[in-house]
């Protein structure tokens, strides 16, 4: 099982944490679940797996939601399940961008793994905000889309760094 976000020094199975116990109160069994799981086996971002990018942003929407005194079980939630779709987007191209695409099978796969608010569903469907067709309705939606950049954002960077601290090493 995945132990933190990117970026984040907070193990989530740790029980000493009082964010990681009601973080993982939230999305523990979404965690658990076979077909979430399965989103490691894809690549995200380079080097970042879809489940590990997926719990980034799940995460990072939990604290923001809790900050800002929203509902960060929904976000939380959101966050784990906004890129539940089993293709490889950096291959499989279809006459419908990706962009389009992947929320509403997220969508579609979310609603037939567990029962979803009308919070959750409209955070899925519009996490790509501003490049989705739809606005989104609800705050926990926004907190949403800016974790997904954010996390996106971090993963490249992330992996810039190696890549960088490689190309020293070498030449060392």
């Amino acid at each position: 099982m995945l132990k933190k976000a990117m970026g984040s020094k907070v193990n989530i199975s740790k029980a000493e944490n009082p964010n990681a116990v009601l973080y993982m109160a939230c999305v523990g069994d979404l965690l658990e679940n076979s077909e979430v799981r399965e989103l490691d086996r894809f690549e995200q971002h380079t080097g970042t797996s879809r489940l590990q990018h997926s719990l980034n942003v799940s995460y990072y929407s939990f604290l923001i939601s809790k900050f800002l005194h929203c509902d960060y079980r929904s976000a939380a939630r959101a966050g784990i399940l906004h890129d539940l779709f089993f293709y490889d987007w950096h291959t499989d191209k279809t006459s419908e961008s990706h962009v389009f695409r992947h929320p509403k099978e997220a969508l579609r796969n979310a609603e037939e793994l567990t029962d979803l608010n009308d919070i959750e569903k409209d955070a899925i469907i519009n996490h790509m905000f501003p490049l989705s067709s739809g606005i989104p309705r609800y705050k926990e939606s926004y907190v949403v889309s800016v974790a997904d950049k954010y996390s996106a954002a971090l993963e490249f960077t992330s992996q810039m760094g190696r890549k960088v601290k490689k190309k020293l090493a070498f030449q060392s």
